[in-house]
């Protein structure tokens, strides 16, 4: 089997994949990924016993125990350039042996979840409410660089919504991609179900203007109003399209939980962030450990 030369797959002097700062043996079959770095104590606080910790840039890794699971919590920081080093660098530090260079013979699957905070598109979506997101889809282009995507594109989805959006060649693809279905599952009743759609931005990609005018001021209104066959766009974020997109063409479990922070439509804001995010930690936790 080919090795992976040196400049495809960076490794510190112990081996470690480069960025994430890991091995095998410190990532747990389940792993929540974050934006926020400080998210990670936040989560690993509620463990039982924390078998490993590292950190290197904005990533921040620990591994411990909930409810007799073992699980490990990553920061990635925001966007869905840094989703795709931690995605690209898990899937190597669990599926590429360091010393060889090359794929292992037997490959391991993750059920990756990632943990967010989002806005909803929708009216009935509540501030503090869970949304799973059945479908990423991806306004950041990332997956464009990748061969063979379209294997996993939902087409039709990115199809009716390129139609209905009037969306403009000068803009990347909207890519389209499913949650894992046997994470889903987990997932049910007080949950809300959706596509989350993935900016590469905070401001001008999701329809905000301050000193910079959008160049589709209408956005939030496009997605709001947005239904294919009863799938709604309900809410909007900057991660879960390159991690459902990615992970799934690495043979990986995908699934974003997000808390409703804000209302984009009623135009409302949480009045306790914390406690918004405390309830979607020990809410998922508890689902992760089941």
């Amino acid at each position: 089997m080919s090795q992976f030369p040196e400049t495809e797959l960076i490794l510190t002097p112990e081996g470690r994949v480069y960025h994430i700062n890991l091995l095998a043996d410190d990532i747990a079959d389940d792993v929540i990924v974050v934006g926020d770095q400080g998210r990670v104590a936040q989560i690993s606080k509620l463990f039982t016993k924390i078998d490993f910790k590292t950190e290197h840039r904005e990533f921040i890794t620990h591994t411990g125990w909930f409810n007799g699971k073992r699980i490990t919590v990553l920061s990635t920081g925001i966007g869905t350039d840094n989703v795709d080093i931690v995605i690209n660098e898990l899937d190597a530090a669990v599926n590429i042996n360091p010393k060889t260079r090359t794929q292992n013979a037997t490959l391991r699957s993750l059920n990756i979840i990632r943990l967010g905070t989002s806005g909803a598109l929708q009216a009935e979506i509540p501030v503090n409410g869970l949304v799973a997101s059945t479908h990423g889809l991806g306004f950041d282009g990332l997956l464009n660089f990748y061969d063979d995507f379209k294997k996993h594109n939902q087409d039709t989805i990115s199809d009716a919504f390129i139609k209905h959006s009037r969306w403009t060649n000068n803009l990347p693809y909207p890519y389209c991609i499913k949650a894992s279905d046997k994470l889903i599952a987990k997932f049910t009743d007080g949950f809300y179900k959706g596509i989350t759609a993935t900016a590469p931005g905070f401001y001008g990609p999701q329809g905000r203007q301050l000193r910079l005018k959008a160049a589709m001021p209408n956005l939030n209104e496009l997605l709001t109003s947005f239904n294919f066959e009863g799938n709604k766009i309900t809410n909007f974020e900057m991660e879960t399209s390159a991690l459902y997109g990615l992970g799934t063409m690495l043979g990986h479990n995908c699934l974003t939980i997000c808390v409703i922070i804000a209302n984009r439509v009623r135009k409302e804001f949480t009045k306790d962030y914390s406690k918004s995010v405390d309830t979607l930690i020990e809410n998922c936790l508890n689902k992760i450990s089941e």
